[in-house]
């Protein structure tokens, strides 16, 4: 499906977002019904986990997902959004179609009906989910090695890096020193993917911390 863009101006806010997905996301027929479950926001992207229901109460058969003992299913949905001259749009894709975007967090991932084909893209789609999940939000003066070198645009390479920040007006920007040149870089979160921890700022006791503890041994 191509994008569709709202020309009356109903959506302008995040609440307007959130409501617009839930209204996308429910819908009853004669057999069935569907409602939204949880949505969430990352970035641009609306992710939403729905529920599907029979009315007479039987439970749903479906080709894709295994039935929950409730007799009901729920599929993620994934909506890509964007403003264009003002006017709210969007994209979207059921997890089973092969969405790219594959932000969702573990809390709407857990929430899904177990799936039957273990090569479905839907299953590749919840395994990205979940391994973006796992990259680390790394802490102020933590040292880090990255899975692999990492090639900055003067061409050099770096690796291992402490987590800083610098300041940009009254915002705080997170980034990284280079171990080997002390310089600092911007680093995306999927580079953080697969990175080791080092040494842990917070692992680290002060020397008059240190002091105390050995007298109190003493």
């Amino acid at each position: 499906m191509g994008w569709l863009f709202y020309t009356d101006g109903r959506v302008k806010t995040y609440v307007d977002e959130k409501a617009e997905i839930a209204r996308l996301c429910t819908f009853e027929g004669d057999t069935r019904k569907t409602e939204l479950v949880k949505a969430c926001k990352v970035g641009s992207t609306w992710y939403a986990a729905a529920r599907v229901t029979n009315r007479d109460g039987t439970p749903v058969e479906d080709a894709t997902y295994v039935t929950d003992p409730d007799g009901s299913i729920t599929f993620a949905a994934v909506f890509l959004t964007a403003y264009d001259d003002g006017c709210w749009g969007y994209k979207d894709m059921e997890e089973s179609a092969g969405p790219n975007a594959s932000r969702a967090p573990l809390a709407l991932i857990e929430l899904l009906s177990d799936l039957k084909d273990p090569d479905s893209y839907a299953r590749d789609w919840r395994q990205r989910c979940r391994e973006w999940a796992l990259i680390p939000n790394y802490d102020e003066g933590d040292k880090i090695k990255l899975a692999k070198p990492v090639t900055l645009t003067d061409g050099s390479t770096c690796q291992i890096v402490t987590a800083t920040h610098y300041r940009r007006g009254r915002q705080k920007r997170r980034c990284y020193r280079i171990e080997e040149t002390g310089g600092l870089v911007r680093l995306s979160k999927a580079t953080l993917s697969g990175s080791e921890l080092l040494s842990s700022a917070k692992g680290e006791a002060s020397p008059v911390l240190a002091e105390f503890l050995a007298g109190q041994g003493g």
